[in-house]
């Protein structure tokens, strides 16, 4: 009967019940509770109240952990210091709230708790938190009138329209500085200015690489001030950072290499985007930061993630900042060995690739090359030019591909060793933070050609009477063209070897010196890293570059190998060997002749080993090898904005205080003197 009456008595007056308080709560609160009253009650201090909500493996790079306590206002609803078991549970189900971010805000200015912000109320608080050598805000401007009244018409703000002045506070808080260090009213203001208006009013939400680069804002357009647009285009792009994660996400993964453009940027935010376009110049202003360390002009994900994560900091490899040591499991022997064979099958693809894009150069190298001067008689070609022209006109087009099959052949297994070698060598040279040394460098590239000579030597030998018996048999009459086979039987295996050691003496050297100067210009020019990986683009050059010196420095030797594996002529010098070949060119022909064929030789090995070791990084990539099983001990950051794993109290609470801080970046820094809503 009497729990009848209590229902209907509950039905017609109402009844108040106390908040549910989860169990996880009341174990937060019993945790860090650390006064106890005479009638056992448990209190939390402002530092309890800290310890409670900002764990202390947060990540407080941008907003301090003591600027948490301003929090304890709202929580201490009796303003007596103190915050007992039922403060602690109404502010846990406020945190519980999904737009408590407004509300905390909103809370910490509705100082008689009524529902409503006054104006005297709200600026005395905002006058007490702010720095005062800060750049002036002005809220008797026609802004903040809309939102609060004119003199003399001030109204109270109800918590809908108090969130929406933040919302918007920050645009005039820029605009007002803008105005504030533009005194002539000339439209421009100086980078450092700028700097410092972004530091104060959004410090708190960027990345240090933004923050740290603000003045070169100048250099996207002409001058070396910054013009009012550039500054709200920036704004623009701060406000819509979400959306720029989302577009640049989905541009990249539909990208071969995972790297864009400012065009498809554009493309992709046209298609997501329904009614908020980007300018070109909001566009311009994003790939300007996202690409300051790498102007090539396609970007990564990596690249972006610098301006859009607020807590990104310069990588440091250092075990428990966000990075955890990674377990490694070896392959068994057969994973081994199709890894081994899977690298072959990509060097040999990547090596026929790179061979048929420069043949004919190689050819025109060839014949330069075995050309014997005036005072032996001959001289057939001028020039790399003339040749190439003569070889056209008495032999066709496809006589510049004379040898390429067996070329195609051997330079298969060529590249694949020379490849596999010198990555084997490197693995091996390195220490334990995965750095090697200059001279390991060099025996690593000098190893690797080393061991391609085995199969170089046949292959150069066979290649190289295949592209000069075009000429011969232009001259010669009765001469008939031998194929490649016949070479072969001719040869014998002892004859195939011919000249293997200037073979060596070419391709160590070569080596040696292309493959330190091709991994140093990766890493140190082109910007190489953990978290960046190179274009295709930047993979061609930095292998084209690096052939240039290797293929003239080991030109004499080149010239020296291809004289003693052609087959002499009638009334030519029949080379009895290496010394015997470098003394007989330098007596009859002079220090010039060991340099012939040396602008074809850049020509052909620049670019044949760039294509080849772009194609070769570029097939890894698509085919990667599985060498090690890898087995995180922890998370490995994912790159880009990923989501927050903290507790959602803590992350709830953070954002409420960048809200708060878009006031006043000193708000939670500075205590506020009794009287103003906040206790000292």
């Amino acid at each position: 009967m009497a729990t009848i009456k209590k229902a209907v008595k509950e039905s017609l007056v109402g009844s108040e019940h106390p908040l549910l308080l989860t169990e996880e709560a009341k174990k937060t609160f019993d945790k860090h509770a650390s006064r106890t009253a005479s009638d056992g009650e448990k209190y939390m201090t402002r530092e309890d109240f800290v310890g409670a909500i900002a764990p202390l493996d947060q990540n407080y790079h941008k907003i301090k952990r003591e600027q948490y306590s301003i929090l304890f206002e709202i929580a201490d609803r009796r303003k007596e210091g103190l915050v007992n078991l039922q403060d602690w549970a109404t502010f846990e189900n406020l945190l519980a709230k999904p737009d408590v971010e407004y509300e905390i805000a909103f809370r910490l200015f509705d100082v008689e708790g009524k529902g409503s912000v006054k104006y005297d109320e709200f600026v005395k608080i905002y006058q007490a938190n702010r720095d005062p050598s800060s750049i002036p805000f002005d809220w008797n401007c026609q802004w903040a009138s809309l939102y609060l009244g004119g003199k003399g018409r001030r109204h109270d703000l109800t918590y809908l329209q108090f969130s929406q002045m933040l919302r918007g506070l920050q645009g005039e808080r820029i605009r007002q500085a803008f105005h504030y260090f533009d005194k002539k009213a000339s439209g421009h203001i100086e980078p450092e200015e700028f700097q410092r208006i972004i530091l104060e009013t959004a410090g708190h939400k960027l990345s240090d690489h933004l923050l740290e680069n603000l003045h070169t804002l100048c250099n996207i357009s002409v001058g070396s001030k910054i013009n009012y647009a550039n500054v709200r285009a920036f704004q623009n792009v701060m406000r819509e950072m979400d959306m720029v994660d989302l577009i640049v996400r989905n541009a990249t993964a539909k990208s071969p290499d995972r790297m864009i453009t400012r065009t498809d940027f554009l493309n992709e935010a046209t298609r997501i985007t329904r009614f908020n376009l980007f300018t070109p110049m909001e566009a311009d202003i994003l790939f300007h930061f996202a690409g300051l360390d790498n102007p090539a002009g396609r970007l990564s994900l990596e690249d972006f993630n610098r301006v859009l994560d607020p807590s990104w900091q310069a990588p440091k490899p250092v075990v428990g900042a966000g990075v955890f040591p990674v377990v490694t499991h070896k392959r068994g022997f057969f994973g081994q060995a199709l890894d081994a064979a899977q690298n072959f099958a990509l060097g040999s693809i990547a090596g026929a690739f790179g061979a048929t894009i420069v043949y004919p150069i190689d050819l025109v190298k060839t014949r330069m090359q075995n050309q014997r001067s005036k005072v032996v008689g001959e001289l057939m070609y001028k020039n790399s030019i003339d040749c190439a022209k003569k070889v056209i006109r008495h032999e066709g087009f496809r006589g510049l591909y004379s040898g390429l099959g067996p070329q195609l052949i051997g330079v298969a297994p060529e590249k694949a060793i020379k490849l596999t070698i010198n990555d084997l060598v490197r693995a091996k040279a390195k220490d334990k933070n995965g750095k090697i040394t200059l001279p390991w460098e060099l025996v690593a590239g000098g190893s690797a050609g080393a061991c391609q000579v085995f199969f170089t030597n046949p292959l150069e030998i066979v290649k190289i009477r295949l592209q000069v018996q075009g000429e011969v048999a232009k001259n010669v009459e009765g001469i008939p063209r031998r194929s490649a086979l016949w070479i072969v039987k001719n040869l014998g295996l002892i004859g195939l070897y011919k000249g293997a050691s200037a073979c060596l003496l070419r391709d160590i050297p070569f080596s040696a010196i292309y493959f330190p100067t091709y991994n140093h210009l990766k890493s140190d020019f082109f910007g190489e890293s953990p978290t960046k990986k190179l274009g295709i683009l930047q993979l061609l050059a930095a292998g084209a570059i690096a052939g240039m010196p290797a293929a003239y420095l080991t030109t004499p030797c080149d010239v020296i190998k291809t004289r003693l594996q052609v087959e002499a002529r009638q009334g030519q010098t029949n080379y009895r060997g290496l010394i015997h070949c470098a003394k007989t060119v330098w007596r009859e022909e002079g220090f010039k002749a060991f340099y012939k064929g040396g602008p074809a030789r850049i020509l052909r090995s620049s670019p044949q080993f760039g294509a080849t070791l772009a194609a070769y990084e570029l097939l890894q990539t698509i085919f990667p090898v599985g060498g090690e099983v890898a087995e995180s001990k922890g998370t490995v950051p994912m790159v880009g904005v990923t989501e927050e794993k903290a507790p959602m109290p803590y992350l709830r609470s953070r954002n409420a205080l960048k809200i708060i801080m878009d006031l006043d970046q000193n708000f939670g820094r500075l205590k506020i003197p009794q009287g103003f809503g906040l206790s000292t």
